[in-house]
């Protein structure tokens, strides 16, 4: 079967890595050929990014096998026609990577048609599949008891729902963002407080956390005014900046691994304290939407946690004690299937097309100019009428009907 996602692109769809010089002569074309799509790197390149300006140099001068000189402090010299460059491209349409001399001769390039295109060639049907709904499945590949209907809490750097999972492409949406997402206040405090953000900017923080104090810092948790199970860290973010200025920290362009030890426990403090109110925030959320889906669906058991944030080691043990007490079961994919993966949405397509749910193939002969219903921004399921939130509006800009409506308005229709 051929599967296509209406997932979100990944960080890697525009960029550029440093090759080792010592493997061009055997396999500039093997590399190409190992490249396996978007956010999936070749093993024949160290994936640390290049600044145009050829600044920090000396971070990647042994991953990256050029001989440089250190022409000062902040930067290094070297020849243009030493550097080689790979260069990566994705979007809805397309994934081209070429391989390029600093002195600009090309030394390889392929570009790859999208899933459609490949589905028309090779006749075969196609699947489309929601991002969100991809991380909520996935569960049940892990669990194979899982059965709907089930509470999920999706938690990743740009989203955070809460949605009731009546049964496959029937979804009630109990909670979302009102601004930002939980992983995207990680990766900010993170890099505030000048951690390594090579590994995550969430498990850099974690790792911190538990070197500090969770109550030495007096954040307020949001949004608890509003009795809903919408969620927001904009404001929790503000918190962060004002105590890490009140501190006197100075974090800008200054590693946490060069300051002394008063400052470290300082900014782990900051760390933890931050992370006991984000999770504090997530568990009342998640503490009324149980109240509410046991209202809608008494027979749930269990409330799937997915996500990339849902790798957080302390997200899932507090996460855990909210469930326990509360008789219901956590289940969690374990961290390598939370994260951005192609394991959901291969499921997620074998689930839905076992529900006789496909496209038939495409014509091979299909125009390249032809017109695409993308949906960038497409609910998961219809919002339950006591979750519309009291605080700021949601943006509902180009938002297209939800999944679950239009499985079930397609539904009728063959009746």
């Amino acid at each position: 079967m051929a599967f296509s996602t209406l997932a979100s692109p990944l960080w890697l769809s525009r960029s550029a890595f440093f090759l080792k010089t010592s493997l061009l002569h055997s396999g500039t074309r093997a590399l190409t050929r190992r490249f396996t799509g978007p956010g999936q790197p070749s093993t024949f390149f160290s994936p640390i990014s290049l600044k145009p300006s050829f600044k920090h140099l000396s971070a990647i001068r042994s991953a990256s096998g050029i001989v440089a000189q250190k022409s000062s402090d902040s930067e290094w010299s070297l020849a243009r026609e030493d550097v080689v460059i790979l260069g990566i491209e994705t979007s809805c349409d397309d994934t081209a990577a070429a391989v390029v001399r600093g002195n600009g001769e090309i030394l390889s390039q392929v570009v790859s048609s999208q899933a459609r295109r490949i589905a028309g060639k090779f006749s075969l049907p196609i699947i489309s599949v929601h991002h969100m709904e991809a991380h909520a499945l996935v569960a049940r590949l892990v669990e194979k008891d899982l059965q709907f209907p089930f509470l999920a809490l999706l938690i990743s750097g740009g989203h955070n729902l809460l949605i009731l999972a009546h049964g496959l492409g029937h979804y009630v949406q109990l909670g979302t963002t009102i601004d930002d997402a939980i992983g995207e206040a990680y990766d900010k405090t993170a890099r505030w407080l000048g951690l390594d953000m090579r590994k995550g900017g969430g498990p850099a923080l974690e790792e911190l956390a538990r070197e500090g104090d969770a109550k030495a810092i007096k954040f307020s948790i949001p949004m608890r005014q509003h009795k809903d199970c919408n969620f927001s860290y904009a404001g929790l973010k503000t918190q962060v900046r004002i105590a890490i200025e009140s501190k006197n920290l100075s974090v800008e362009n200054n590693s946490i691994s060069s300051t002394s030890s008063h400052e470290r426990r300082l900014r782990a403090d900051i760390a933890a304290s931050f992370q006991r109110v984000a999770v504090l925030h997530l568990e009342e959320r998640c503490e009324r939407a149980i109240e509410w889906a046991m209202n809608i669906e008494p027979s749930i058991k269990c409330l799937v946690v997915s996500g990339g944030v849902a790798s957080n080691q302390y997200v899932r043990t507090r996460l855990n004690h909210v469930v326990e007490k509360n008789g219901l079961q956590l289940v969690c994919p374990p961290p390598s299937l939370c994260t951005d993966n192609g394991v959901m949405v291969a499921w997620t397509g074998i689930e839905h097309f076992f529900c006789g749910r496909f496209d038939p193939p495409p014509r091979a002969d299909e125009p390249k100019d032809s017109m695409f219903d993308l949906r960038p921004r497409w609910p998961l399921g219809e919002e339950y009428s006591q979750g519309k939130s009291g605080a700021r509006s949601l943006k509902r800009a180009r938002l297209h009907p939800s999944l679950t409506s239009i499985i079930q308005g397609s539904a009728q229709q063959q009746v």
